[in-house]
């Protein structure tokens, strides 16, 4: 049986009416908006349209494996979430993700999940993998983070020629790669590629890493990302943060080596999505914008985080109650400060999977995303460090005094969200001037959407 309700709103001298279906199934509701003089027409319509279950339908083979994969590495990661935890003081100690974690992520398909699955990868969509990087954020937000940022580099590489798939993956296709795309590189054209120097910082997780990806500017071109070997380059070891302290994010060093032609990727590929590697037979997500994926990678761990601030605030302000929760209960700066928190990872956590579902949907379609959404979703992405930075402040200034003594569990995360600020994709505002222009009708000046 179908229900449905007709609420009738009068706004000045228009009547307008919306249709309602009651959905028994799903729990949610379609919504229409129809003239006054449209509802009787409207209602036929609905009525006569017959409804049908999905709970039922036999999944695509393709779309089950995909669920199945991606159920398989949530679940095998959310099982060595406490390990994760006990780890974290060896993080920051050694200054880079210990190699059970690394072990850990391996088992359970997190590197392979945006690989290729000609190269044995998992093709995973964008929702699945960020919330496995989410998770594993609240246990450890170093690990998350370059975890995360290791594990997005094979969507990268699968948009690249495919002789640069060839010699990552040929021999290895365990191989991973770390980054630092900042245009630090002195390029020089020769023939067949490029000679090839520079030094560059923040590269996450390169000490786990057998390739590297470097950014650098080509005279009369411009930007292109370049991949090397790790014989062609030098791990200096630099990273003494005062969060993150786990990401190993030591510096690269390059000096005049020769990269192929086929062994980069140009910027204006990424972003008119004239990728090489991309074909007819590519998985839809590879029609996805590149910087999308970036930009939220560097972002999406802090919602773990806060996730997980929220959770230790909660625990210490209920031990300092004493057994007397009613003490709890009428605080009323506490019960603000809590609900303010909850509804903030709520935005956060609801837009970042709102623009993927959407991208999603468009690449499936075989449409592409729009430029002005693209703009908007990267301002989004990089809101994302300010706003967890305002959960946490609100939450570590009332934590009590424990939490300013070296080993505090919320004072840890304090600084790693603080830390990832630093990073130039978590800056929001050269990415909110654009939209605001853009949208005024002014040309674009982001090429990394």
């Amino acid at each position: 049986m179908e229900v449905f309700l007709l609420v009738i709103t009068q706004i000045g001298d228009f009547t307008r009416s919306r249709l309602i279906w009651l959905d028994p199934v799903f729990k949610h509701s379609q919504l229409g908006m129809c003239e006054e003089n449209e509802i009787g027409l409207q209602l036929s319509l609905v009525k006569r349209k017959k409804r049908t279950s999905t709970m039922n339908a036999p999944l695509n083979p393709a779309v089950n494996e995909k669920k199945l994969n991606a159920k398989k590495m949530h679940d095998h990661i959310l099982n060595h979430l406490d390990l994760f935890r006990r780890n974290a003081s060896q993080a920051r100690e050694e200054r880079k993700v210990p190699q059970e974690n690394i072990n850990i992520l391996k088992e359970a398909g997190f590197f392979l999940a945006l690989q290729p699955k000609e190269w044995e990868g998992y093709e995973l969509d964008p929702q699945d993998f960020f919330r496995t990087q989410m998770a594993i954020a609240e246990a450890c937000m170093s690990t998350a983070w370059a975890g995360g940022i290791i594990a997005v580099h094979p969507f990268q590489l699968a948009l690249m020629d495919r002789r640069a798939q060839e010699a990552v993956w040929t021999e290895n296709i365990h191989a991973r790669i770390s980054s630092s795309y900042a245009p630090m590189g002195k390029v020089e054209a020769v023939d067949g590629g490029f000679r090839f120097s520079g030094r560059w910082g923040w590269s996450s997780g390169s000490d786990h890493c057998e390739w590297v990806f470097l950014g650098g500017i080509c005279p009369g071109e411009g930007y292109r990302t370049f991949l090397l070997p790790s014989e062609d380059y030098a791990i200096v070891d630099t990273w003494n943060a005062m969060g993150l302290q786990g990401t190993g994010s030591n510096d690269i060093v390059v000096e005049d080596v020769f990269v192929p032609d086929y062994m980069t990727h140009k910027a204006e590929d990424g972003f008119l999505l004239t990728n090489p590697g991309v074909t007819a037979k590519s998985a839809p997500i590879y029609r996805i914008p590149w910087a999308q994926w970036f930009v939220r990678v560097v972002s999406t761990p802090a919602i773990g985080a806060c996730k997980e601030a929220l959770s230790l605030y909660k625990q210490l302000i209920l031990a300092k109650a004493s057994g007397d929760l009613s003490k709890l209960s009428g605080d009323t700066s506490t019960q603000e400060r809590v609900a303010a928190s909850i509804n903030d990872i709520d935005e956060m956590e609801t837009i970042m999977f709102r623009n993927f579902d959407r991208m999603v949907s468009q690449v499936n379609a075989g449409e592409d995303v729009p430029l002005e959404e693209r703009i908007k979703y990267r301002y989004q992405a990089s809101l994302v460090i300010d706003r967890s930075m305002e959960v946490v402040d609100r939450l570590f200034s009332s934590a009590g005094g424990s939490s300013v003594f070296d080993g505090s569990d919320i004072q840890q995360r304090f600084l790693d969200i603080h830390t990832a600020r630093a990073h130039v994709a978590n800056n929001p505002t050269t990415f909110g001037r654009n939209l605001g222009s853009t949208s005024l009708g002014t040309e674009n000046t982001d090429f990394f959407v």
